[in-house]
């Protein structure tokens, strides 16, 4: 209930950026940004993993292409209680992963070609792990819709920037004009980015816990997440996408050295760190597992 509701805000906020958009082209947008926003709510609820997956160029393995992915996948959602999640692979050389889909019936995991070159198989099930408790716990439904709300925002902004400028006319008393166009470009990505940092930064302290215990081994996850910090500083993204920046286990612009790296959702991999080292010297995973098949 709680995510459901969060979904519901999340939906009107950046419905009202997007008319906001319309209403500064002038009072003839509004109702053609009206029913944009209403297209992309129920595009952003129904495919907006798909979207997020098309922006990454993310492509679907099978058990032949990938055994060890899925077997380990297999293995980990079947001790969460959860269907199998779909396995996707990103053409990037940053390593990263992030899962996605609207519950766990349409449950998937997409790790980058980096992460499986950087990780030994311990690492990699840890992350697999982390990715999976994002499924069981439910609540990627509302950062998938945030990154897809957010990427539609920056096209259409994008778009009526560049009409703005190049066919624009101050003069237009119903249209903008091309430094307002400029504005919009620049001010309503950033303001949909700021909606994504609302998305509370428990939920991977909550994954990365529930993850510890679905593998029965923090100290994997722990690792991992070292070598993925260390990772994404040396190898920047193909792209910079700050909209799915949420999405992925570390943040996959922490090493861009722009402002972008200002804009992150995640808590500081230091203190996931120590949290993950704490539950292995306490052996608070083995007595907590029993809760996690609840």
């Amino acid at each position: 209930m709680k995510n459901q509701i969060k979904t519901i805000l999340l939906l009107g906020v950046m419905s009202a950026i997007l008319v906001s958009i319309g209403g500064a082209l002038g009072p003839g947008y509004l109702v053609l940004f009206g029913v944009l926003a209403l297209a992309m709510n129920l595009g952003a609820y129904f495919m907006s993993d798909r979207i997020v997956l098309a922006v990454h160029r993310a492509a679907e393995v099978s058990p032949f292409e990938a055994p060890g992915l899925h077997r380990m996948v297999e293995e980990l959602s079947s001790r969460a209680g959860i269907p199998k999640p779909r396995v996707y692979v990103i053409p990037d050389a940053q390593p990263n992963a992030f899962a996605t889909g609207r519950n766990p019936e349409h449950g998937v995991v997409a790790v980058t070609e980096g992460i499986m070159q950087l990780l030994s198989e311990r690492e990699l099930r840890g992350v697999l792990a982390h990715e999976i408790a994002h499924i069981k716990n439910r609540d990627i439904l509302v950062s998938t819709i945030a990154a897809a709300f957010a990427s539609g925002i920056t096209w259409v902004a994008h778009a009526v920037s560049f009409a703005g400028i190049f066919g624009g006319s101050s003069d237009d008393e119903d249209g903008a004009s091309p430094l307002g166009g400029l504005a919009l470009a620049i001010v309503a990505p950033i303001a949909a980015t700021l909606v994504q940092l609302g998305i509370s930064r428990s939920r991977e302290y909550m994954a990365d816990e529930l993850g510890a215990r679905l593998s029965g081994d923090p100290e994997a996850l722990a690792s991992a997440l070292s070598k993925l910090e260390h990772g994404v500083a040396l190898v920047p993204p193909e792209a910079a996408r700050p909209a799915t920046a949420s999405l992925f286990i570390v943040n996959p612009l922490a090493g861009a050295g722009s402002v972008l790296k200002w804009f992150s959702t995640h808590p500081t991999t230091e203190e996931r760190v120590s949290r993950l080292l704490s539950m292995a010297s306490s052996g608070r995973t083995a007595r907590g597992f029993s809760s996690v098949m609840a």
